[in-house]
């Protein structure tokens, strides 16, 4: 190993939790160089597997380690739209009536810390996360007094202090997209849909909110869509 490899060795103290949704993935090429592994989370929603299948080819592209952790005990125990099949996920655009229903009880808490326990057992030092600022609204586990009470929790709570770092917290999907932009990324690689089929459904909140950010952003969108 010459000194640039060690170099870049000791860079890579990050673990990022990785959906394969256009957030998530946009931080992994964003933060690439300094992560060591990526972790994505089998628990059970109905685009899971497509989400899943995208992450893993993202990593593959860019030579990170993924694992996928399983969580199926949440099929059984939580209640969400997410966890119900396609026809219970409500159709238009963002707001607290109509997506509230596909909100999984403090999904991010339970990640993060089982991302911060198998960080410290990588010797780690950050969990990384892409909730963004039009995540506030709805889900509780993306705000970021939440992010500060966990980030606190897993510094206190692992001997290497291990710090949650969420840097698109307070900005916009549309800002994502544009660092995506910027960074080559291809979206049509990404899953936003929460009805899971075989193509996006362009009626969910999610594809409304996935085809505004795409346009925002001066990107085209090759996302294939139902409607």
């Amino acid at each position: 190993m010459n000194a640039n490899e060690h170099m870049e060795d000791t860079c890579r103290d990050s673990l990022i939790v990785v959906s394969g949704g256009m957030d998530s993935v946009t931080m992994l090429y964003d933060y690439k160089d300094t992560i060591a592994l990526a972790v994505s989370f089998d628990y059970g929603s109905n685009h899971n597997s497509k989400e899943i299948e995208c992450a893993a080819y993202h990593c593959n592209l860019l030579g990170i380690k993924h694992i996928v952790i399983p969580l199926s005990f949440f099929t059984k125990y939580f209640k969400s739209s997410l966890l119900e099949g396609d026809d219970a996920i409500p159709e238009g655009d963002y707001n607290e009536d109509n997506i509230h229903s596909t909100v999984v009880p403090f999904r991010n808490g339970i990640m993060l810390a089982i991302a911060a326990g198998i960080a410290e057992s990588n010797e780690l030092q950050r969990v990384l996360i892409a909730n963004h600022g039009g995540d506030h609204t709805i889900y509780p586990d993306c705000r970021p007094d939440f992010i500060k009470a966990i980030d606190a929790a897993t510094q206190a709570g692992t001997y290497n202090h291990i710090e949650v770092f969420a840097p698109y917290t307070n900005i916009t999907k549309s800002d994502i997209a544009r660092i995506g932009a910027r960074l080559g990324i291809d979206y049509s690689k990404t899953w936003s849909c929460y009805r899971g089929g075989k193509i996006h459904c362009g009626r969910c909140a999610t594809c409304l909110e996935r085809r505004a950010a795409l346009k925002d952003a001066g990107i085209e969108d090759n996302t294939q869509y139902e409607t």
